[in-house]
């Protein structure tokens, strides 16, 4: 069902997916073969997922009654590895917002 904690959900997951092939596919690559290639091609994706997933979780803070420890949480994992994973499993998966 549509909704925009889904959304969110997807935003999460697809970050956190972006940041792992970055960081442990693209970025070895570049240096080890000496191709940029694929940061080229990852970075951009990455950097706008991670500015949607910030500003989701500004949009959603008051929504889920997240207290500035939560919240801070929630930003502080974005950067890094599985983080948002985390996160989607702690907070997102049970919130209930349509």
């Amino acid at each position: 069902m549509f909704s925009f904690v889904n959304i969110f959900r997807v935003v999460a997951f697809l970050e956190g997916v972006s940041y792992i092939l970055l960081l442990f596919i693209a970025t070895p690559i570049k240096y080890i073969a000496d191709n940029p290639i694929y940061v080229k091609f990852l970075g951009m994706p990455h950097g706008v997922l991670f500015i949607a997933y910030i500003a989701l979780a500004f949009a959603f803070k008051k929504d889920f009654k997240w207290n500035n420890k939560t919240f801070i949480l929630v930003l502080v994992v974005s950067i890094i590895p599985f983080g948002t994973f985390y996160i989607d499993k702690k907070y997102l998966k049970t919130a209930h917002n349509d």
